[in-house]
């Protein structure tokens, strides 16, 4: 939902540069925030003189689960392999071995090689925590409102342009539900 232009005193413009720029609409998403940029743009308007400035920002960690001993080896062993092939693989392809040792052998000792060493680091690297953190979580930066801000010398003619927005239908369709 848009609000009104409201007059702000932010240097929301690019690091080092003079402009001061004016909130001339507020969004509850980013999608909304976006889309008022991209249907600037679609109407001419010098988008390189706008921002999408993000308030009340705060953090969130989403919990996706327990890490035990074992989800720590195996995710340790699977990194692990993944490095160990691909060392193994550029030793067999640039030929550091002598005598030449088949590039496929050689990927093959990496993986297993690096799966035991990821194993024993991620087992390790669990135990050191002493069971403080044992949960894993995806984290992400969100804000409560984002406001499309534009140069002082734009704000009327970005105002008229999104306040034409409003009234518009959206004329976008909307993807289909699988």
């Amino acid at each position: 939902m848009a609000t009104k232009t409201q007059r702000s005193n932010d240097q929301a413009a690019a690091p080092g540069s003079p402009r001061r720029r004016t909130t001339v609409a507020v969004y509850d998403n980013y999608g909304e925030a976006e889309r008022a940029i991209d249907y600037l743009s679609d109407h001419d308007f010098p988008v390189e003189r706008t921002s999408i400035v993000g308030r009340d920002l705060r953090w969130v960690e989403q919990v996706t689960g327990r890490v035990t001993s074992g989800g720590a080896a195996l995710q340790g062993a699977l990194t692990g392999a993944v490095a160990g092939l691909l060392v193994g693989w550029l030793f067999g392809l640039f030929d550091w071995f002598n005598p030449v040792v088949a590039a496929g052998w050689l990927a093959l000792d990496g993986l297993w090689f690096g799966a035991l060493v990821g194993a024993l680091a991620g087992l390790l690297a669990h135990a050191m925590t002493g069971g403080r953190r044992d949960f894993a979580a995806v984290g992400s930066m969100t804000a409560d409102k984002y406001e499309v801000q534009v140069d002082e010398d734009l704000v009327e003619k970005a105002a008229e342009l999104l306040a034409s927005m409003r009234e518009a239908p959206d004329s976008r369709p909307t993807p289909a539900a699988t």
